[in-house]
């Protein structure tokens, strides 16, 4: 069957940590149910925390002691992929028969990665991306992923993809996730601005595929009566602007501000042999006489043991 339901969970990391977010994550547990839904995307870092705002003590040329308290906070409040929160989302992507697409703070030794996971009904987790291109300042606290987690996984919903955040800005992998055959695009993302709407109907066109972008949705610490830095001036720390688009490039829903919600749209995956028939960017629209990319995706670990 052609034509699915496909949702994109608009909420934010809980101040209180790791724990509370997966609690109010599993809250939508009857709605998700409800709905239909054969594939819910989440959105960047949502367990885990995106510290909106925190600057980890550092300055140029050093790091100073509350800084190293603060990455200590946040490394604890990590997640292991073998651990309790994975596995509840796990158990709740079976009860709800939906695949789950979203972004969590991976914890790796002592090096975090931005990592968005692929959790399908009765398997768990099949498949992760980490992030390539850590953004300005994330490249303190969060690693770079390498070529061996690009994943375009066959999923219940169709073959999935995901790029985090500014990732979508990054014409290689783009090309490189459409050469893989990706139909569905997830955008999970912290970015709520009206250029990133752009951004999202731009990959849906240019790829013809379908965009699922989910944004967090965060309130300011001056909305919850703690003390705001000037640079805040109260307004939403993440404002949301989740949304769900077409592979022509039309938005079918959204985009959802300042709240949070399960935005859903009905998707008909027989239409991207449709948008394709002018504009295939792998295909006939193609150059390779012209144009080439290698991709390596070979792991890079740090350390390489070699027997005798």
């Amino acid at each position: 069957m052609s034509k699915i339901l496909v949702g994109a969970l608009q909420i934010g990391s809980d101040y209180a940590g790791k724990a509370a977010t997966l609690d109010n994550i599993l809250a939508f547990e009857d709605r998700i149910a409800s709905s239909g839904a054969t594939l819910i995307v989440m959105p960047e870092a949502l367990l885990g925390g995106y510290p909106k705002g925190e600057d980890f003590g550092t300055r140029l040329g050093y790091r100073l002691p509350a800084g190293r308290d603060a990455f200590a906070r946040y490394h604890d409040n990590a997640v292991d992929l073998d651990g309790p929160e994975l596995a509840e989302l796990a158990a709740l992507s079976t009860r709800t028969g939906a695949t789950l697409v979203l972004g969590v703070i991976e914890r790796a030794g002592a090096s975090l990665f931005c990592t968005a996971l692929f959790i399908e009904p009765e398997r768990g987790i099949v498949a992760k991306h980490r992030k390539l291109m850590p953004t300005g300042t994330e490249r303190l606290i969060w690693a770079q992923g390498d070529g061996s987690t690009m994943p375009v996984v066959d999923s219940q919903a169709g073959r999935l993809g995901a790029a985090i955040c500014w990732e979508n800005h990054m014409p290689l992998f783009r090309a490189a996730m459409y050469a893989k055959g990706v139909d569905i695009w997830c955008a999970p993302t912290v970015d709520e601005r009206d250029v990133w709407r752009s951004s999202m109907r731009h990959i849906a066109h240019e790829g013809r595929c379908f965009v699922i972008s989910a944004c967090q949705v965060q309130p300011s610490p001056a909305d919850l009566g703690t003390t705001v830095p000037d640079w805040e001036d109260a307004r939403p720390l993440i404002g949301g602007g989740s949304m769900i688009v077409g592979p022509l490039g039309d938005v079918l829903a959204g985009p959802l501000e300042r709240e949070t919600g399960l935005l859903t749209a009905e998707i008909d995956t027989s239409d991207i042999i449709r948008a394709r028939y002018d504009l295939d960017v792998v295909g006939h629209y193609a150059r390779p006489d012209i144009f080439s990319l290698h991709v390596d995706e070979r792991p890079r670990p740090g350390t390489v043991f070699s027997g005798d």
